[in-house]
């Protein structure tokens, strides 16, 4: 395409100011961003570096003795003024050499050991964004990042161009300079001439290319989005998408986690991990680091399960695996899950990649999988669906017999949620999830509840995985302890802890609510102990007839008032009905309250994510009531900053994974657990024989790694529990012989 030459004088004063206008610009959004990074590094740094001075400072120089040679002269630096480690920190070797009595050897010895001991505290020091404060990492940092996050997104695909223009075309216009006025162009040297008009055809030939890629209209648009916004505008998003904001800040400040996001991976697999090429750009996600970490874990690894705690996203780490694959041409992928969750994970494929998804689940599902077949994508299913699905054949034939053609394509990824459902290799969902492993390539499965009883649960998913890792373990292994167990499980186990990872994540506040059943409430509970009906027993102070009768009740009510004038949002969970609908009910009766749910098994999954999001936009002290079973797994809660517990779960983890809805990546307010519960009642029993239970899952799971004999020797199953619990009680009221209700448990 020819281009209109463009004569010096006005026309050529026209076309400058235009190119000149649009390589500043370019260049000014392009050194906003730039000021936006160094702006959050700095203030993140300089509050890192006050809290180690702070520390520092309230320690005495004698101290390093401990971290260093014993034989320092530490006195010497005493006796010159230097009282703590801080002071020795800003010294430095060479002034604290020049000191009385402080040798070469001990000002650098002590130089070196206050400077490890500060990098020791900087990595420690918690990076948390102070929602509606205006401290050092309130509404400064927030508003930079909001900034950031906003012109990042939009830049990225546009940064080479704009680069180009800002240099290429300034340079150009400089040139072209002389050639703003005729007779000045005249007055100049011949090779001036040249090059002005060199520079102004040049100038006019990019017309062509920017009209084509509409650059101008994209540098407007960012321009607008350099305005400073107003404190209530990004407090509101910082509320409504916290993740990327801490994303965004992992990015600019890596490191702030440390190395937890490594899990308790062996130091040679972890550099080849880090060293995995990752591909992002399928991706619409900002990643944190550990999320990286975890999909580069399971691409490098090919087989893997991955047992983060719940909260630290999972699934993205999933979707982010699938991206990569399908940038590099391996775009089938199927993701087996509980029905309850397959509505999340087709939203959430959606809106963290542009990745097609296929949802294989109720009406219009062959459909969806003949889509899948023919056109690729991700493909959601349940375990129920799963054995509907024609496997692929494996290994392929060489060469294709006529009918290959019929089969259906193999997938590149099997993704398996919540891979705990198949745990128990005698059902047959465990075998249709191992059948379809044995037939892809890849796998990938997903758990945040990898142990809950014995260590064979998690070796039969690993087994399924890389069956030659869990056959090389030895017997026994339990006794060379938990160090040898994580070793040997390292090539297909990767877990990271909540607390570890994410150092922003606000505190988490658990309060025991003990009540005292009234006269009504206690002979309904007695009634149920002699009748040996446990779950009766488990709900008695809450059926009462009349809800004034109801302790718990009344103490759930007056949570919820709280809750309300604070402005905060509240889940109840229940494990049975009848209380969630009278819980539901009550809660409708408060003034100033609005009640979302209740959420139970019944409700299609599709309806249960509407519900929760209505209530995410819903006013302040709306309160979310769901069985446990149904809205403790899947669902994503974390407008609510106030779970109540209505009864103590049979097994510990279900509680967890309840709260794991509300305390997760992305909650900017500390959480409050209220834990209803009864004195001289099954409750109290529950509690007692649940302790150690909950106390080895802490100490094993929580650090990817078991031994199989400190867990057998505590295991206690819940149709075990059950019968414990009523004969338990029965024996404290005198009733009798223990009648065996497990039937009906």
């Amino acid at each position: 395409m020819t281009t209109t030459a463009v004569r010096p004088g006005a026309d050529a004063r026209e076309l400058l100011a235009e190119r000149a206008e649009l390589a500043q610009a370019a260049a000014a959004v392009l050194h906003e961003e730039a000021r936006l990074r160094d702006g959050v590094v700095a203030l993140v740094d300089g509050y890192r570096d006050g809290r180690v001075r702070a520390e520092l400072g309230g320690i005495e120089v004698g101290r390093l003795r401990e971290t260093t040679e014993r034989n320092l002269r530490l006195q010497a630096l005493e006796d010159a003024g230097v009282r703590t480690v801080r002071d020795v920190l800003d010294a430095g070797a060479e002034q604290l050499e020049a000191l009385d009595g402080v040798g070469p050897h001990t000002a650098r010895a002590a130089a070196a050991a206050a400077h490890r001991l500060a990098e020791t505290f900087r990595a420690g020091v918690p990076v948390r964004i102070e929602p509606r404060s205006d401290g050092p990492l309130g509404l400064g940092l927030a508003s930079l990042l909001y900034r950031l996050d906003r012109l990042s997104g939009p830049l990225g695909a546009h940064r080479d161009e704009l680069a180009d223009v800002a240099t290429t075309v300034a340079g150009q216009v400089r040139q072209a300079a002389p050639a703003r006025s005729r007779l000045g162009l005249l007055l100049r040297l011949p090779s001036t001439r040249e090059r002005a008009r060199e520079a102004l055809e040049a100038l006019a030939r990019w017309e062509p290319w920017l009209t084509a890629t509409g650059l101008p209209r994209t540098v407007r648009e960012l321009t607008a989005l350099l305005a400073e916004p107003g404190p209530l505008t990004v407090w509101e998003h910082l509320e409504q998408h916290t993740a990327r904001y801490y994303a965004l800040l992992d990015e600019l400040v890596p490191g702030l986690g440390g190395t937890a996001a490594q899990g308790t991976l062996p130091a040679e697999l972890v550099e080849r991990i880090s060293a995995f090429p990752l591909d992002e750009s399928p991706l619409r996600a900002r990643l944190r680091g550990y999320q990286v970490f975890g999909a580069k874990f399971a691409l490098n690894q090919g087989r893997a399960l991955i047992g983060d705690e719940m909260g630290l996203g999972k699934t993205v780490q999933a979707i982010a695996v699938m991206a990569h694959l399908a940038a590099t041409g391996e775009d089938r992928a199927l993701v087996v899950c509980p029905a309850s969750v397959v509505v999340n994970w087709c939203r959430e494929v959606t809106l963290h990649s542009e990745l097609r998804v296929h949802r294989v689940h109720g009406p219009g599902r062959e459909d969806a999988l003949a889509a899948w077949h023919r056109d690729g994508g991700i493909a959601v299913t349940t375990f129920a669906t799963l054995p509907t699905i024609p496997l692929p054949a494996t290994p392929a034939p060489t060469p294709l017999p006529p009918s290959a053609e019929l089969l259906p394509p193999a997938p590149a990824l099997l993704v398996v949620d919540e891979a705990h459902y198949a745990k128990n290799p005698r059902a047959q969902r465990s075998q249709q999830v191992a059948a379809w492993a044995e037939r892809t390539p890849r796998a990938l499965f997903l758990t945040g509840t990898a142990l809950l009883n014995r260590v064979e649960e998690l070796l039969s998913l690993a087994r399924l995985l890389q069956p030659e890792v869990v056959a090389a373990i030895p017997p026994h292994l339990g006794l060379a302890g938990a160090d040898t167990f994580r070793r040997h499980l390292a090539p297909v186990y990767l877990r990271r802890n909540l607390d570890d990872v994410l150092v922003e994540l606000p505190p988490r506040m658990v309060v025991d609510e003990w009540e005292t059943m009234t006269p009504t409430a206690e002979r309904r509970y007695r009634a149920a102990v002699a009748a040996g009906n446990l779950m009766a027993m488990r709900r008695a102070d809450l059926t009462v007839p009349d809800p004034a009768d109801s302790a718990k009740l009344e103490r759930l009510l007056e949570i919820v008032a709280e809750a309300r004038d604070g402005g905060q949002r509240v889940v109840v969970f229940s494990y049975f009905l009848d209380v969630v609908a009278r819980v539901a009910e009550q809660v409708e009766r408060l003034g100033g309250v609005q009640a979302f749910g209740p959420i139970t098994g019944s409700v299609p999954a599709a309806e249960r994510q509407e519900i929760v999001d209505a209530f995410t936009v819903g006013p302040p002290g709306a309160v979310l009531v769901s069985q446990i079973g149904a809205g403790g797994v899947g669902l994503n809660v974390q407008a609510a900053s106030v779970v109540v517990i209505c009864e103590p779960q049979l097994v510990p983890a279900v509680e967890d994974q309840a709260i794991g809805r509300v305390h997760r990546m992305g909650q900017q307010r500390p959480v409050q657990v209220h834990r209803l519960l009864t004195e001289d009642s099954v409750d109290e029993r529950i509690e007692e024989l649940l302790a150690g239970k909950r106390q080895v899952f802490d100490a094993y799971a929580g650090e990817s790694s078991l031994a199989q004999e400190a867990l057998g020797a505590v295991d206690v199953t819940e149709a075990e529990l059950a019968t414990r619990v009523v004969a338990a009680e029965q024996a404290r009221l005198g009733y009798g012989p223990v009648w065996d209700e497990l039937e009906g448990v």
